[in-house]
C-alpha cells in the first residue's frame, strides 16, 4: 500500500484568473477546432463538445439537434443495425462526420460494429466504451478494432492516468475518454472507492496524450458551463456531456408527470435501470454503479446548447483567447474555497 500526497483538484477547487484582452465581444470568439487523428490520419473539424453515449442522451434525435451547431454525439450502443441504416439514409448530408458508433467489448460487439460500418461506410468514428479501461482485455480489444478498422477514428475509455492514456494510444486509439466516477449519475466512487478528481485527471492525461499526438475527451463531472470551460482550460480537446443534456425533447425516454411537474428519467449506463432494460438485470457477481434520477423537463436542447457555448465564449473573452484552441495556453487557474454567492438559490 502507498499514498500519493500530491494535490488533486476538481472543478470546484479552481477558477480562471482573468487577463487583459483585445476582444470587444463574445461574438469574436471561434469555438471551432480542427484536429488530425493520430492513427486514422483523418481531419476532425467542429465544436468539440460531445453528447455522451447514454441512451438518455446519445440519441439520433440529439445528433440532429447538435449537428446544427457542428457538435458531436457518441450514439448509444443499443440501436439496431436496421435503425442505423434508416438514420443514415434519412439524415442530413455530413452528419456522419459528427457521430460515433458506440460499442462495448462483448463477444458480439465487434461484429455489430463491422456490420454497421459495412452498411454505412461514411461513418468515421468508433467509441469503445467500458467503465474500467485498465484491463488487458480492453487493450487487446482496442488493438483488434484498430486492425479491423484502420481508417476509422477510434475513441477508447475510460481512464484517468497518463500511463494508461499512453498505452491505449499506442494500442491504436486516437482519442481517450478521461473520467472515472465524476458523472452526476455515476456511483462508482461510492460503490468501489475508486476515482480521480476530474480537473487533475484532465491535466495529467492531456499532457500524456499530447506528447504522443493523441487527443483526450474529458468525460463527466460538468454541471455548469463554467465546468466545460475549465475542462478546455485544463487541456481537454473534447468535452463529453451527459447530465447537462438530459431532460430535453431530444433526450431518450418519455415525459412523465411527478407531483404536477414534468420530468424525464436519466440514469447511468451501469445502473440497475440500464442493466434491467438492456441485459435482463444486474448480474449476481457485480453491483450497480449508477443511479436513476428524474430531471426536470427542459424542452428543446437548443436553449441549453446556446447557454453552454455562450459561457465558453465568455470565458475566452475574460482571458483573451480569440479561439478555443488558445484557451489552455491562456489559462491560469487560482485555487479557491468558494465558487459563488448562494444566498439566493432556488
Amino acid at each position: 500500500m502507498r499514498i500519493e500526497n500530491d494535490l488533486k483538484l476538481g472543478f470546484k477547487d479552481v477558477m480562471f484568473r482573468p487577463k487583459r484582452s483585445t476582444l470587444k465581444s463574445r461574438s469574436q470568439v471561434s469555438l471551432e477546432r480542427v484536429f488530425r487523428s493520430m492513427h486514422a490520419k483523418t481531419e476532425i473539424k467542429g465544436v468539440p463538445i460531445m453528447a455522451a453515449n447514454m441512451d438518455t442522451v446519445g440519441t439520433f434525435e440529439m445528433a440532429l439537434a447538435l449537428f446544427e451547431h457542428q457538435m458531436f454525439v457518441a450514439i448509444h450502443k443499443h440501436y439496431t443495425i436496421e435503425q442505423w441504416n434508416h438514420f443514415i439514409k434519412t439524415a442530413p448530408a455530413g452528419i456522419e462526420n459528427y457521430i460515433a458508433v458506440s460499442t462495448g467489448t462483448g463477444e458480439n460487439d465487434a461484429q455489430k460494429v463491422k456490420d454497421i460500418l459495412k452498411a454505412n461506410p461514411s461513418l468515421k468514428y468508433i467509441c469503445i466504451d467500458v467503465a474500467n479501461g485498465y484491463s488487458e482485455h480492453f487493450v487487446a480489444f482496442v488493438k483488434q478494432m484498430r486492425q479491423q478498422h484502420p481508417d476509422n477514428i477510434i475513441i477508447a475509455g475510460n481512464v484517468v492516468t497518463g500511463e494508461m492514456v499512453e498505452e491505449l494510444l499506442l494500442a491504436g486509439a486516437d482519442m481517450i475518454k478521461v473520467g472515472i466516477g465524476p458523472g452526476s449519475v455515476c456511483t462508482t466512487r461510492v460503490k468501489t472507492g475508486v476515482g480521480y478528481p476530474q480537473l487533475s485527471a484532465i491535466i495529467e492525461c492531456a499532457d500524456a496524450a499530447h506528447g504522443l499526438g493523441g487527443l483526450i475527451i474529458a468525460d463527466g463531472g460538468c454541471a455548469i458551463p463554467g465546468d466545460v470551460a475549465k475542462s478546455f482550460g485544463a487541456g481537454a480537446d473534447f468535452v463529453m456531456l451527459g447530465g447537462m443534456l438530459a431532460g430535453h425533447d431530444e433526450s431518450g425516454g418519455e415525459i412523465e408527470t411527478v407531483n404536477g411537474e414534468k420530468v424525464k428519467k436519466f440514469y447511468g449506463m451501469s445502473s440497475a435501470t440500464a442493466m434491467e432494460k438492456h441485459a435482463g438485470g444486474v448480474a449476481e457477481y457485480r453491483a450497480s454503479e449508477g443511479k436513476t434520477v428524474e430531471v426536470p423537463y427542459k424542452g428543446a436542447v437548443k436553449t441549453t446548447v446556446l447557454d453552454i457555448l455562450g459561457g465558453v465564449r465568455s470565458t475566452c473573452t475574460y482571458v483573451g483567447a480569440s479561439r478555443l484552441k488558445e484557451l489552455s495556453k491562456r489559462t491560469t487557474f487560482i485555487r479557491v474555497s468558494e465558487q459563488e454567492n448562494r444566498v439566493y438559490t432556488k
